[in-house]
């Protein structure tokens, strides 16, 4: 997951939000910041093609998740958690090089309720992944804002749709407590809980500030609140550069680089486009974990993915259809 926290089907399906009046729009021209190192790397993402674009970056996404639980013998899921959040929040601090001005103290609450499902989320999906399977744990962790999509929908088709997502927890409810630890399950449906949680707070967090500087504020925010948790695991980080490399490396492939690349293709590529390439997730999860984790599924958790998925593509598609986009 995410990484952003990484986006949902439902959330991502909308159009992305305006720069606030009166800002200037994040990019290689607008920033006097290392704008010649800004300009050439948004060059290169704009000879991409946007579907290219999406695909890196979910593969990047669950490539991160991977290396962060091979961080877990040494950090633990909270330090990694942490580091990685930390580590984020730095990153683009010095990308975004937000201000502490009234606007932020306006909306500071709000901010810190961004941090608090950021924190939430990230937590509980490494706990999950600590557990369970990748490929679990992200469809599960997928029912949250496809859940989300549906409520606010209320439409009757797309009922149907998470009718069949339940079908899919279904089918893995006789491994649970047997080949899935149940602690393990119940911290994933923590993380689909945040995960709806952030669809609904950063959608309005992204209204107010323009950007990537309401994310840059919440993520500081979340690596306060998960300090508890992961300080006292960091200091492993102290004569261990390869280690610190590692939780750099997760903090980049979680975070960093696929929202820069989910940003660039949004403002390229149809909205109904991105929301079906997102509903892929699941099943890279399901591969990544395979191939760099050496995880084995069955058959029924495998049809599991496909049921989830499978509503994820049905919701996005008849939501657009819905919208007339």
């Amino acid at each position: 997951m995410t990484s952003l926290p990484e986006q949902p089907p439902g959330a991502l399906s909308a159009e992305p939000d305006p720069p606030v009046k009166g800002e200037r729009r994040a990019n290689g021209s607008d920033d006097l910041h290392g704008g010649f190192i800004r300009g050439a790397l948004s060059r290169v993402l704009h000879a991409m093609p946007p579907p290219v674009l999406v695909l890196v970056a979910i593969v990047s996404i669950q490539v991160g998740a991977a290396f962060a639980v091979r961080l877990f013998p040494a950090l633990g899921p909270n330090g990694t958690v942490f580091l990685r959040v930390l580590i984020s929040a730095l990153l683009l601090g010095l990308f975004w090089r937000p201000r502490f001005d009234r606007q932020l103290r306006a909306h500071a609450g709000l901010l810190l309720l961004l941090g608090l499902v950021i924190a939430g989320m990230n937590l509980c999906f490494y706990q999950a992944i600590a557990r369970i399977p990748l490929g679990v744990a992200v469809t599960i962790e997928f029912i949250g804002p496809l859940a989300l999509a549906v409520a606010t929908s209320r439409r009757l088709p797309e009922f149907l749709w998470i009718l069949l997502a339940a079908a899919g927890l279904v089918l893995l409810a006789p491994d649970i407590g047997g080949r899935l630890d149940p602690l393990g399950v119940a911290f994933a449906l923590g993380g689909a809980v945040g995960w709806a949680g952030f669809v609904l707070v950063a959608k309005r967090a992204g209204r107010l500030f323009a950007s990537g500087t309401g994310l840059t504020y919440g993520m500081a925010a979340a690596a306060v609140m998960l300090f508890p948790f992961g300080a006292e695991a960091s200091l492993a980080l102290v004569g261990a550069p390869f280690l610190l490399l590692g939780v750099l490396a997760v903090a980049l492939l979680s975070t960093t680089i696929p929202w820069s690349l989910e940003f660039e293709a949004l403002k390229r590529m149809p909205a109904r486009s991105y929301g079906v390439l997102v509903t892929l997730e699941p099943a890279t999860a399901v591969v990544v974990g395979i191939l760099l984790l050496g995880e084995t599924l069955t058959w029924a958790t495998v049809l599991a993915v496909v049921c989830v998925t499978t509503a994820a593509v049905g919701v996005t598609l008849h939501d657009r259809k819905g919208r007339g986009g």
